[in-house]
């Protein structure tokens, strides 16, 4: 009986263990590697104030083809919202080049200057629970601030084909997945053992689970670490004084503040 009674305890106490070792946190952080593929057709190029088309005769030899970021999932309790370490080229690259214009002069005495970045700030916030979307936009110009929110419409796609696959990322067991997605297969991994549903790219989110690891061969997430941290549940949730907008709107907000910044960038900087 004393034996028997010993065999229960000690299965109690691996149990306990096993649950402490998979132990879900309620608030964290998801950090991923991005590697992405640069559509040189979304890119804007203005030499001497004329804008140029990436491939042409008169544009820049050395474009870019790729672009790598670290993106991060912030979570807490039953919200969450996605950042970009902006160091490391997770805005979209916008490159300006001026002929004779400020900046040192180079071998040919010519001057030249870079920029990058977006004329708006873009966040975007998950209520895990209902599965909502919703995307933030900051428009600042001269002295006045604009906040503008609106609610995505889910995008997951169909044709998933599960596998019997699966292998440990950042410390979590995940499965393997392949999806038709953008004209190309992609390879899923995802985990079952957070407590939430959650994908870096919305259209390849599972029925449930957190995906750590996306490839194909435009685009690759990998994450890297799942930290538990304590995240004030109010840092991942939308500001309460964003005006409200279809997505349509917001899109044509998004497109006439990208105008503005290219006819500024045009007057302020023509040849001298």
């Amino acid at each position: 009986m004393q034996r028997f009674r010993m065999s229960i305890l000690a299965l109690v106490w691996l149990n306990a263990v096993a649950s402490a070792a998979h132990a879900q946190p309620k608030s964290g952080k998801i950090s991923y590697e991005v590697m992405q593929k640069i559509d040189l057709s979304q890119m804007k190029i203005v030499i001497n104030g004329q804008e140029v088309r990436p491939g042409s005769p008169d544009a820049p030899p050395d474009m870019p083809e790729t672009r790598s970021f670290v993106q991060h999932f912030v979570f807490s309790g039953v919200y969450g919202k996605e950042e970009q370490d902006r160091t490391t080229g997770g805005m979209m690259i916008r490159q300006v080049m001026i002929d004779g214009g400020p900046g040192p002069a180079g071998p040919e005495g010519r001057g030249n200057r870079n920029f990058t970045g977006r004329p708006f700030e873009r966040s975007v916030y998950f209520d895990l629970a209902h599965q909502k979307t919703v995307e933030v936009v900051t428009v600042k110009k001269d002295s006045v601030t604009k906040v503008y929110q609106t609610e995505l419409p889910p995008k997951r796609v169909t044709g998933w084909q599960e596998t019997d696959k699966t292998k440990k990322i950042a410390g979590f067991v995940c499965k393997k997945a392949t999806v038709p997605f953008r004209n190309l297969t992609y390879t899923v991994w995802y985990t079952t053992e957070l407590p939430f549903t959650y994908s870096p790219i919305p259209g390849l989110t599972p029925e449930k689970g957190v995906v750590l690891q996306i490839e194909s061969d435009n685009e690759a997430f990998k994450a890297t670490k799942v930290a538990e941290q304590n995240v004030p549940e109010s840092e991942v949730m939308p500001p309460k004084n964003a005006q409200v907008v279809t997505p349509e709107e917001l899109n044509t907000i998004r497109q006439k503040a990208m105008a503005d910044m290219r006819q500024q960038l045009m007057n302020n900087f023509q040849p001298r």
